[in-house]
């Protein structure tokens, strides 16, 4: 029996297992089960098999994976946002490679590849899905592209797709350390992940396109609905909120640095991630410049005046301006 007969066989089992106290650890089994089988088929096979287009160098300051079912509209955006040009038309898969593009957003250099359309049974290896898969794990944040004219179908099968191999959307990871000792309160699915220790979890941010063809009360629920933006991309309706989301989302914030006696470099300042210290702020600029660290001044939001005099531990926030003294 191969791994896709007994994948089937497993979730058939759950299936018309009833879920109970009695039912529990034998559930709890099958699903540790089914994970294995589903991480085995995922993994490449012993002969490369690696797709045009997919060996894509990550580069930039973040980077963003764009998937979504064919024909949504993800061809079109890459183009909108970024100066590279995917090829688009209005049949579907005409991206069959990993197409990346770049952002020049807020001084940043945010990387987007457009995957190949999903389809339903990626996650079992239909179409190019391993590799789309592969690479979408390797991202800082999915985007997923989603026709508005369609509901929500396509988002519960793309997250069930995603779901099934390991990429866990907008869920932090379980605060479990594996001897086991439990630190808070969790399901079986989330004990499984830590055993397997292969989950990804990262953010997701739902792009609805097509906004233009549905109505503005239909615009206004999904506008409502937790971590989604709607855009059209034809009209380039809403495009300016989507980027202000994408860099919430990815947790970027610029740093600008500053030289005794002179002004602020505001036209070149440095890429981080929200929660960064002074010291990773030394270690962007110099790799030996902590080393050297006797204190720093820092005029912003993170300080209580400006300039206060901080340490290495203290934590910097967006547009903040440091000033950094050596021994």
């Amino acid at each position: 029996m191969g791994i896709l007969e007994k994948i089937s066989e497993i979730e058939k089992e759950i299936a018309r297992t009833q879920k109970n106290k009695a039912t529990e650890y034998h559930l709890g089994l099958l699903k540790a089960k089914l994970a294995k089988y589903r991480s085995q088929l995922l993994e490449p096979p012993k002969k490369s098999e690696k797709g045009e287009g997919f060996d894509v160098l990550k580069s930039g300051d973040a980077r963003v994976a764009l998937i979504g079912f064919p024909s949504v509209g993800k061809s079109t955006l890459l183009s909108t946002l970024t100066t590279t040009q995917s090829e688009t038309a209005s049949y579907e898969f005409t991206t069959l490679t990993c197409i990346p593009g770049v952002i020049e957003y807020k001084g940043a250099n945010i990387q987007l590849l457009d995957l190949p359309g999903i389809i339903e049974g990626a996650s079992q290896g239909k179409g190019r899905g391993r590799q789309v898969i592969a690479v979408a794990r390797t991202a800082d944040l999915v985007m997923m592209m989603l026709d508005a004219t369609k509901q929500d179908v396509q988002r519960v099968l793309l997250e069930k797709e995603l779901e099934s191999v390991g990429i866990r959307l907008n869920k932090k990871k379980p605060n479990i350390y594996f001897k086991v000792l439990f630190r808070e309160d969790c399901t079986p699915d989330e004990l499984i992940d830590v055993i397997s220790a292969n989950r990804v979890y990262m953010p997701c941010l739902y792009v609805y396109n097509k906004i233009d063809q549905i109505s503005i009360e239909e615009v206004d629920r999904i506008a409502r609905q937790p971590n989604s933006v709607v855009v059209s991309c034809n009209m380039k309706l809403n495009l300016d909120y989507l980027l202000e989301k994408l860099w919430e989302y990815l947790s970027l914030i610029r740093v600008y640095t500053k030289k005794p006696g002179e002004p602020p470099d505001f036209d070149d300042g440095l890429i981080l991630r929200k929660g960064v210290t002074v010291e990773h702020v030394c270690h962007a600029i110099h790799r030996t410049l902590a080393a050297a660290f006797k204190y720093a001044l820092v005029w912003g939001t993170s300080t209580k005046y400006s300039p206060q005099r901080v340490g290495l531990h203290h934590v910097m926030h967006d547009e903040d301006v440091i000033q950094v003294v050596k021994k």
